[in-house]
């Protein structure tokens, strides 16, 4: 868990962002550096039921969030249905409120544990203590089966997938503003409440009870779309010619900058506000330890394009051209330094009065 400070989260991933001792160095990396969404969760000692329709007065304060945008961010077009969610939090639960425009609701998976994104579906991602390993995903669809799984590194660092994990104790439900695989009909949306346990996230995790006042989670939603067609009274998935499902849109709440929400560096930021806090203008807060690690991940997506190119990790900064002395625009200076071989590396980043935090080559954070 990250503990916040009073300081300004687009301030940290502009300031110094693209132009670090007279270089450019995250030319070419600019869409994996776009700044995360961030939300404030609030809190609430009011009985919350998990009906699908959020219909409390608790909810009724709760700010929405910005609309999903396509995963690419702005590289692609705004999705053409609407998107949006809101967030509180208990002593015991977070709890999660989403509504999603469509004319034609429809689902097929019933069993717990399939492949959810085969239809259409709401997902959410979970890296508490924000090291992009060990982590949470949960997924549903208008049928309110779901699929939870646990896993221990992103899949590009070989990361085991746990689909035996169970949130223990989730509940959700949903609402179908229409009428479910019924395509004689239009439909408005649908709507989904959950409940997660603070308590079923500890695996993995260094925390052991509910987050305190003004911690940061890393966390993202996306939205798997389909485009279908009506044949012979039935929803059926769009075609090419070689008869493949056309690919699934993905609308998500933090744009990750590519076609893959398995890069937990990119997902958004939620604070967990104090009890004594309101909805209002409240602003969003962030640790600079937190602008340190975009150097050290600049490093991680420069070995590994490195080693994609020379079968070897690079052994010096200046074969990645990053330099060992960084000084961002608001004059913060970082030290850097790399160690490595063939095939491992572990690089540092250094700052005199915020300390160190390292990545190594399985892209895991570390704090020293």
């Amino acid at each position: 868990m990250l503990k916040i400070k009073r300081a300004c989260l687009s301030c940290f991933f502009l300031s110094g962002m693209l132009t670090v001792s007279g270089q450019d160095i995250f030319k070419g990396y600019e869409n994996l550096f776009t700044e995360p969404t961030q939300y404030t969760v609030f809190h609430t000692t009011d009985a919350i039921t998990i009906d699908g329709r959020a219909s409390e007065k608790t909810w009724e304060a709760i700010p929405w969030t910005a609309d999903f945008v396509d995963i690419e961010g702005s590289r692609k077009p705004l999705p053409a249905l609407q998107t949006r969610m809101k967030m509180l939090r208990d002593e015991n639960n977070l709890y999660i409120f989403a509504e999603l425009e469509e004319p034609h609701v429809w689902a097929t998976l019933t069993k717990h544990d399939a492949v959810i994104f085969h239809d259409n579906d709401f997902e959410l991602f979970i890296d508490p203590d924000g090291d992009t390993h060990n982590y949470f995903e949960i997924e549903i669809n208008a049928l309110n089966t779901i699929f939870d799984l646990f896993l221990s590194k992103p899949y590009r660092n070989g990361g085991a997938l746990l689909t035996t994990w169970n949130t223990e104790n989730l509940k959700t439900a949903v609402q179908i503003n229409g009428t479910l695989n019924n395509p004689a009909d239009t439909d408005k949306g649908w709507t989904i409440e959950m409940a997660i346990p603070f308590a079923a996230l500890r695996i993995g995790s260094h925390f052991h009870t509910a987050p305190p006042a003004n911690t940061l989670w890393r966390v993202n939603f996306s939205r798997v779309q389909w485009d279908t067609e009506i044949v012979n009274g039935k929803y059926k998935k769009k075609t090419n010619a070689s008869g493949k499902p056309l690919p699934e849109h993905n609308w998500v709440w933090s744009p990750q900058g590519l076609i893959n929400m398995h890069y937990p560096e990119r997902w958004g930021y939620i604070r967990f506000a104090g009890k004594d806090e309101k909805p209002g203008n409240v602003l969003f807060f962030l640790p600079e330890e937190e602008t340190m690690k975009k150097y050290l991940w600049l490093l991680y997506y420069k070995q590994k394009e490195y080693q994609r190119s020379n079968k070897a990790y690079a052994k010096t900064l200046s074969a990645l051209n990053i330099p060992a002395l960084i000084t961002t625009r608001a004059e913060n200076k970082y030290i850097f330094k790399l160690e490595a071989n063939t095939t491992q590396f572990t690089g540092t980043i250094i700052h005199n009065d915020k300390g160190s935090w390292a990545i190594d080559h399985n892209g895991k954070i570390i704090k020293k």
